[in-house]
């Protein structure tokens, strides 16, 4: 789906997909291994059963099947990163459910309690000013909150949905400035160019993108500048 051996060079946190919406057994050990030689922290990556559409096709699921699959994925990648003397650290989920969940306080809810019944000590990394980080923070997880460095979002926080024109941003350039632009208001930028204030943890990059070695990299150079790149357990040591 991208280029994940040169991704790996640039990030400090790696969202690996479970088996759900990507990946199989092969793969996930594969990536575990290359992660772990990169110096990258390990993110179970869990999301609707869901190959064929890549897990971005919303599915009427149940919260107690929503903590089903969440713990079932995280269990599968963790095995990997035990086997290589490590453990996953942090776990976000992925597309449509995580879009859900963004919405819907009973599937935050699942994520969160799965998340913390597998191990209280496990960061969520959420979007900013989502009702999944607001769950997090309600079981008392660590919650780093994320921004997309190539989504646009709207005026209530949610990222515009992909079928909309302009939801997607491809130029590394843009996605550069679109970072730049939150950093520098403290908060997500809507299309409308209203501000949401909150913090910021982390900055997504989806690697399947075809520009996506391009604009991690554009922002690992620029972000090494002022800020120090750190792994998400060190933001939480």
């Amino acid at each position: 789906m991208g280029d994940d051996a040169e991704m790996l060079k640039l990030v400090q946190s790696a969202n690996i997909a479970c088996g759900f919406h990507a990946g199989d057994p092969l793969v996930m050990r594969t990536t575990v291994a290359a992660a772990l030689t990169a110096g990258v922290s390990l993110g179970a990556h869990p999301a609707y059963p869901d190959l064929q559409g890549f897990g971005r096709r919303a599915l009427e699921c149940s919260a107690g099947e929503v903590e089903a699959f969440v713990l079932y994925q995280l269990g599968a990648l963790d095995g990997f990163a035990r086997a290589h003397g490590s453990r996953v650290t942090h776990v976000k989920p992925h597309g449509a459910l995580s879009n859900a969940a963004c919405r819907d306080q009973n599937l935050a809810a699942a994520i969160a309690r799965a998340t913390k019944a597998y191990d209280p000590k496990l960061i969520l990394l959420a979007p900013a000013l989502s009702a999944l980080a607001a769950a997090g923070q309600s079981e008392n997880l660590a919650t780093a909150l994320e921004i997309y460095a190539d989504r646009t979002c709207e005026d209530d926080g949610q990222l515009t949905p992909r079928g909309q024109q302009g939801a997607v941003i491809h130029a590394p350039d843009q996605c550069l400035a679109h970072v730049q632009k939150m950093l520098a208001a403290g908060g997500l930028v809507a299309r409308s160019g209203k501000i949401l204030p909150t913090p910021i943890h982390s900055i997504c990059v989806h690697g399947d993108a075809p520009e996506a070695v391009s604009t991690a990299g554009a922002l690992n150079a620029w972000l090494a500048q002022a800020f120090t790149l750190a792994p998400l357990p060190l933001l939480f040591a």
